[in-house]
């Protein structure tokens, strides 16, 4: 059987920090809500991605990960590696920081610390995210998130759409509002909150802060890294690639027109469309796409055609 894009359901989150521009912006169906992530392809335990159609309807990632080893190059061990979001922050993030792989293990017996990168795909005029800090020591760490020298530690950066931001573990960090990102990053949900504005609940509460884990994982001195993408044109198709090994790679792609017969390069492929429709070329048959779909190239769709007027982000592993 010739080897077939494979189209996911979301699954949706509610935040304290969300509203409902994915609704809007995306066409998403939410539920009722402040709805912040969209999972668009996860096999997290936590939300898990469903099939739509086709052979594999309604089962999960995992699942296909688990037992069609052939969709994904080879029998994978654990989890699966990657975890695709949306993100939209109508108010200000808490400023956090995840652990790296050996942290994880050690402090909360999972498999995966959490790497990330951003994709900024809108955003208010003059926004800012929250990238990396200011302290030299870990003991000056300590002593600035003790004092509360929030405007002394922390890095701030100025974000349009389009920008690419690459955050490694071990990175305090926080998105700010006005911003919708598309995420990719390690299949792990363990977040350590260094800071949350000193917000409350609808109880009155505020949220739990993780200071002594937040310390200990983050790296001290900062070390920001900026990525250069690598670039390549060629009919119909503008492609943009960074690459963050050993973890992942990221690339835009901005379809316009038809393209000759291409390959993604990858043993499969993570697809979020941002903007935009078409349909991928698969001999005589015509697979539509279109802006909110999440979908899989599996090992095996080695060779197809794009047109239409669009643009993805696609994932992938090594």
């Amino acid at each position: 059987m010739t080897a077939r894009p494979i189209f996911f359901q979301p699954v949706f989150k509610e935040r304290i920090w969300g509203g409902r521009k994915l609704a809007t912006d995306f066409g998403f169906s939410l539920p009722d809500g402040s709805i912040g992530e969209c999972w668009g392809i996860s096999a997290h335990p936590e939300g898990e991605s469903l099939v739509k159609d086709g052979e594999f309807a309604g089962k999960t990632l995992s699942e296909l990960w688990s037992n069609h080893a052939y969709l994904f190059g080879s029998k994978r061990e654990g989890w699966f590696p990657l975890l695709i979001k949306i993100l939209d922050a109508q108010t200000d993030l808490s400023v956090q920081v995840h652990p790296d792989d050996r942290k994880a293990q050690e402090l909360e017996n999972q498999p995966f610390g959490k790497t990330e990168c951003w994709y900024i795909v809108d955003c208010e005029p003059d926004s800012q995210i929250i990238l990396g800090h200011h302290a030299q020591t870990r003991e000056e760490l300590e002593s600035m998130i003790a004092e509360g020298e929030w405007d002394h530690l922390l890095k701030q950066k100025s974000v349009q759409p389009g920008d690419f931001i690459y955050v490694p573990s071990g990175t305090i960090h926080a998105i700010k509002e006005g911003i919708v990102i598309l995420e990719t990053q390690q299949t792990s949900d363990i977040t350590y909150r260094v800071y949350d504005y000193d917000r409350t609940d609808d109880t009155g509460a505020k949220r739990e802060l993780h200071l002594e884990k937040s310390i200990e994982v983050t790296t001290v001195p900062d070390q920001p890294v900026d990525l250069t993408p690598n670039i390549v044109e060629e009919k119909g198709l503008y492609r943009k690639h960074w690459d963050m090994a050993p973890f992942f790679g990221v690339e835009e792609w901005i379809i316009d027109g038809e393209t000759k017969e291409i390959s993604s390069g990858h043993t499969y492929s993570l697809c979020s469309v941002l903007e935009g429709e078409g349909s991928i070329l698969l001999g005589e048959e015509s697979i539509s796409f279109r802006k909110g779909d999440f979908f899989l190239l599996p090992h095996g769709l080695d060779r197809f055609r794009l047109t239409g007027s669009a643009k993805w982000i696609i994932s992938y592993t090594g």
